[in-house]
């Protein structure tokens, strides 16, 4: 198949993330000639770069929606999954296990806080989250506090798009408003003002608290990104205010979930975000870097206090099980991973790169059309006053030679963790450049 004829099929039959298959929407995926955003064909991806059809080579900066940490095409983790499909590709998950589930459980045991005991396999964040949420509704029933249904959340927040997650993403700009009549309803409180780095004062908290106190005779749990909003805003929290939300949660005896799928495994300087304020939660969600980039997998952890009372009670068994759930090419694409990540000095190279993202953002703080800058660990966001045209910032950054994915009023950079400081140099430069052109 030739390119043209490709482009032709994508464009004729497959449907992208939040895309549009008309080219009569009026939506912000269409430019303003009622044409679908340009999709870009990749033939083959190394380290930092990802090369198109045409022969243009671009630095990703988005590590494939934050996953792809240790770039691509890595020779240890082609390694691994080569020899892995050589023994078992897949075998269901009922009533079977093999190594490759079980090491990679023992790994994560040893790197997630110590209360969490058991793990449930899922393919995806979204289910992960779908997962914790059945755990907690579960619980409570288990419990006899079946009235326990509901769920509290921040504005701000992302959570995934199937239904139980988006419940509990914010009900007003998230991206989710059309469903409302049929999601169950939730509880919010705004997102926090107390930024990352600063003390989280009374009233900070103030809302969360009489929240919680209102309705904590039915909640189920309180559902957190930790310290980072990621798709919901690029919100970067004060690590005290985590903290508090802890300390309400047991005093008010309310089940406290961490979804740290955006988070996890070094993205925010420490293995998991929730690390920043030394805090564990009853129920945690992990996923996207799980296994580097390579395959679908997250996992939903939790304590055995949860798990024996759920399998302790009728029907005595958690009621949920994907089909490929614990799929072995998957875990040892997460164990290659992994153990890439431990070997390295991942701390070193996070830390490098929130210097760079510093240094290479900060010139965007003086221009008349950003609102914020604000960068931790290798997360770096540049907040606009107004939402972008998609189909011209996205051009305008391809034929720079970089690939960064804004959304919103969001221009921000997730890059492999591999990255080298001339190409970070190159990222940050190109959105200063194409930031300073949007005034002209």
């Amino acid at each position: 198949m030739d390119i043209d004829a490709l482009l032709e099929f994508d464009r004729a039959h497959l449907w992208h993330p939040y895309s549009s298959m008309s080219s009569m929407s009026s939506m912000s995926s269409i430019n303003s000639m009622g044409t679908p955003n340009p999709v870009y064909p990749v033939v083959s991806a190394q380290g930092v770069r990802l090369k198109l059809a045409d022969g243009r080579e671009l630095i990703d900066g988005m590590a494939s929606w934050w996953s792809a940490i240790h770039g691509y095409n890595h020779p240890d983790m082609n390694r691994a999954l080569k020899a892995q499909i050589d023994q078992l590709s897949h075998v269901m998950f009922g009533g079977l296990t093999h190594p490759a589930a079980v090491e990679l459980g023992r790994k994560l045991l040893e790197l997630t806080p110590a209360p969490l005991q058991t793990i449930f396999y899922s393919d995806s964040g979204s289910v992960a989250v779908e997962v914790a949420m059945k755990m907690a509704l579960q619980y409570w029933q288990s419990r006899g506090e079946a009235q326990r249904t509901q769920f509290l959340s921040l504005r701000g927040a992302y959570h995934g798009d199937t239904l139980g997650a988006m419940s509990i993403c914010d009900p007003a700009t998230g991206m989710h408003s059309l469903f409302a009549d049929v999601l169950n309803p939730q509880h919010f409180v705004e997102r926090p003002n107390c930024r990352f780095g600063e003390v989280c004062s009374e009233q900070d908290i103030a809302a969360f608290a009489a929240a919680l106190q209102a309705h904590q005779n039915t909640l189920a749990a309180v559902v957190l990104e930790p310290i980072v909003q990621g798709a919901g805003g690029m919100w970067f929290y004060s690590a005290d205010y985590l903290s508090k939300i802890r300390e309400l949660c047991d005093q008010h005896n309310v089940l406290l979930i961490f979804d740290e799928i955006a988070t996890g495994f070094g993205r925010t300087g420490r293995m998991f975000a929730c690390e920043h304020a030394d805090v564990s939660p009853d129920i945690m969600c992990i996923g996207k870097a799980l296994t580097g980039g390579y395959l679908g997998l997250a996992a939903t952890l939790t304590t055995k206090n949860i798990s024996d009372s759920i399998s302790q009670s009728k029907p005595g068994v958690f009621m949920h099980g994907p089909t490929f759930m614990g799929n072995p090419l998957a875990c040892t694409a997460a164990l290659a991973s992994i153990n890439l990540l431990l070997e390295s000095d991942w701390r070193a190279n996070i830390k490098a790169i929130e210097t760079g993202l510093r240094e290479g953002l900060s010139e965007c703080a003086h221009r008349p059309q950003v609102a914020d800058v604000r960068v931790l660990g290798a997360i770096g966001v540049v907040e606009l006053k107004q939402p972008v045209d998609m189909r011209s910032i996205t051009e305008q950054f391809v034929n720079a030679g970089v690939w960064v994915r804004p959304f919103g009023k969001l221009v921000y950079l997730m890059p492999p963790y591999v990255i080298s400081h001339d190409d970070l140099d190159s990222l940050t430069s190109v959105i200063a450049l194409v930031i300073h052109n949007m005034a002209k």
